[in-house]
Formats: C-alpha cells, sequence, structure tokens
C-alpha cells in the first residue's frame, strides 16, 4: 500500500501562498513605472532623431519651436498682438515667460481622461455616459467605472464603447459619478482626446486653460503627413507616434487605454505646448478664466439668468409667499 503524500505536499506549497506585503507591492508598482519611462524616452528620443520631434530649447535661448508651415512671428510680443493658441496653427509668440511659468503643471495636478457614449432618446442618436476612466501623468488608473445613464438606453454601440448589457449591472447612477468625476478634475490639468465629447457627456466645461487636447498634438511636431488633416484620430497618431496600436478587437475601445495613450502623446510634446501655454497666458490674461462650472448649483442663481425671467421669478415666489401667509 502506498503512503499517501497529499498532505506533505500541502503544507509545502502553504509558504507560497502568502500574500504580499505593501512594500513588495510598492516595489513593483515602482518598477513597471520605471520600465514604462523607459519606453515611453526610447520613443521619444526616436522621434527627435528622426526630426518629428524638436528638441527641448536650452536654458539660454529665447525662441519656441515653430509648427511646420507657419510663418515666424518675432515682432508679435512687442507690438501686443494676441499669442496663437494650440490648434490655430499659427506660431506661438517669441516672448519669452518667465521661467516658472514655463515649467508647466506639476506631474500631479495633470490627469488624462476619457469617456465611453451610449445612444438614448430618439432612435439612440442622444449620447450619454456609460464608462468613464481617469488616469494620473504617468498612466495609474485614478478613476474607471461603469455609470448607468439617465435615460433608457436605445444603441449600447459595443463596436466602439465596449458598452454591453451586462456592464449596466454594476454601474452607478450619472449624478453620483459626475460628482466623483469633477472633484478628480477640479484645479487639474485635463489631458484627452477630442475633449469637447467628454465634457459634453459629463455636462461640464473646464477651464480652457487647463485643458490639454492631444488632436492640437500634430501642431508641435515637424511631420508634413499629420498635418493634411484637420483632426487625426487617437488610433492614428498612438500608431504613427507611439508605435503602439490601441482600438484593435472586435470588444470595443478600452477607456483606460485611450485616456493612457492621451497622456503619452502629450508627454511627447509637454515642453513645447506648455512654453506656448505660458506665453499665451503671460500676453493674454482673460483666458485665465475660473473654473465656475464645478459648482453647478450656482447657475440657478438669478444673476445667471436673464432680467425678465429674474423679475418674473422674483414674483412668483412672493405671490406664492402670500398664498402660504
Amino acid at each position: 500500500m502506498v503512503p499517501r503524500e497529499a498532505p506533505e505536499t500541502a503544507q509545502c506549497l502553504c509558504p507560497s501562498l502568502t500574500i504580499p506585503n505593501a512594500k513588495d507591492v510598492l516595489r513593483r508598482r515602482h518598477k513597471r513605472r520605471s520600465r514604462q519611462h523607459q519606453r515611453f524616452m526610447a520613443r521619444k528620443a526616436l522621434l527627435q532623431e528622426q526630426g518629428l520631434l524638436s528638441m527641448p530649447p536650452e536654458p539660454g535661448s529665447s525662441p519656441l519651436p515653430t509648427p511646420l508651415g507657419a510663418a515666424p512671428a518675432p515682432e508679435a510680443a512687442s507690438s501686443g498682438k494676441q499669442c496663437p493658441r494650440a490648434g490655430s496653427g499659427a506660431a506661438p509668440c517669441s516672448r519669452r515667460p518667465t521661467p516658472g511659468k514655463a515649467s508647466g503643471p506639476l506631474p500631479s495636478r495633470c490627469v488624462a481622461i476619457d469617456c465611453e457614449m451610449v445612444g438614448t432618446g430618439p432612435r439612440g442618436r442622444v449620447s450619454e455616459l456609460a464608462r468613464c476612466s481617469v488616469v494620473s501623468y504617468y498612466g495609474d488608473v485614478l478613476y474607471d467605472k461603469y455609470i448607468r445613464p439617465e435615460m433608457p438606453i436605445v444603441d449600447y454601440r459595443t463596436r466602439w464603447s465596449g458598452i454591453t448589457r451586462q456592464h449596466m449591472r454594476k454601474a452607478i447612477p450619472f449624478q453620483v459619478a459626475q460628482k466623483e468625476i469633477l472633484k478628480l478634475l477640479k484645479g487639474k490639468v485635463v489631458v484627452g482626446h477630442a475633449l469637447h465629447n467628454d465634457f459634453q457627456a459629463l455636462k461640464y466645461v473646464h477651464p480652457r486653460s487647463q485643458t490639454r487636447d492631444t488632436t492640437y498634438v500634430p501642431n508641435f511636431l515637424s511631420q508634413p503627413g499629420l498635418h493634411t488633416r484637420a483632426r487625426v484620430s487617437l488610433k492614428d497618431l498612438a500608431l504613427q507616434l507611439l508605435h503602439k496600436r490601441i482600438q484593435v478587437g472586435q470588444h470595443g475601445h478600452s477607456s483606460v487605454e485611450d485616456a493612457t495613450t492621451a497622456m503619452e502623446l502629450y508627454r511627447l510634446v509637454e515642453v513645447q505646448w506648455e512654453q506656448q501655454e505660458a506665453c499665451s497666458l503671460w500676453t493674454c490674461p482673460e483666458d485665465r478664466e475660473p473654473d465656475s462650472s464645478t459648482d453647478m448649483e450656482q447657475y440657478m442663481e438669478d444673476q445667471y439668468w436673464p432680467e425678465d425671467l429674474a423679475h418674473g421669478s422674483r414674483d412668483g415666489a412672493g405671490e406664492a409667499q402670500d398664498r402660504r401667509d
């Protein structure tokens, strides 16, 4: 009769099932982030060698990089003309901003966002938020939840959104998600691709000076092919600039992948972009608008309503009070 050795084997396996401590988790996360950063820097160096991405200017140099096909405007700052913004196709102004303003936002103040929408309303033509992902400057996932739209879903748009009926079983209400997401975005520089669609789904308006839409990334490059189209898709930019294939397969897009890719594209041209933004804010102080949309309740105040409606609301409230009295 052969002796049973299963208990001894189980005892030998028990030590390998120990739960890793916090130090091991942080060490692995640091190694993963280091590898990601090394790959990112390698791609950035390759673009610089190919002449597609200009080298960061030396500390003593004054002119900013000029996009392809744009005429230099050395007299823009001295003549008092407005500094062109990203996406205008014009050359950035040559006036040097202060060193503190040219350094750009801190990594902790920069996030990337991507939203997936489903169709509601007549024939499913109304786009409503069904998933939202927010990642950090280094690509760590800060937020990723499925969201239940306010109206019944007519078209899940699974081919593009990746959303199915099963995802809605664990979805949270839109109002709850909106508060959570806006809390993450408030006071941050927000990166994304075609951000107007994401903000519209969130029913939110972010300050223009704190928005970095990666559809404008080609304006900071020296690659002619990327300037022939007004809007370049995130998929094409990722393939041409990051040598990265995204949005493949039959299961739809991943909002985490898209947000991470948008952040990587922003980091490719971060120096040039932030120099232009600093120059624009230096010459165009009216662009420093406050983030007035994070408090949605203030729009119910009378100062945001037309005069006749404001007076009408006050009169109606007075009549109602008289009837109660």
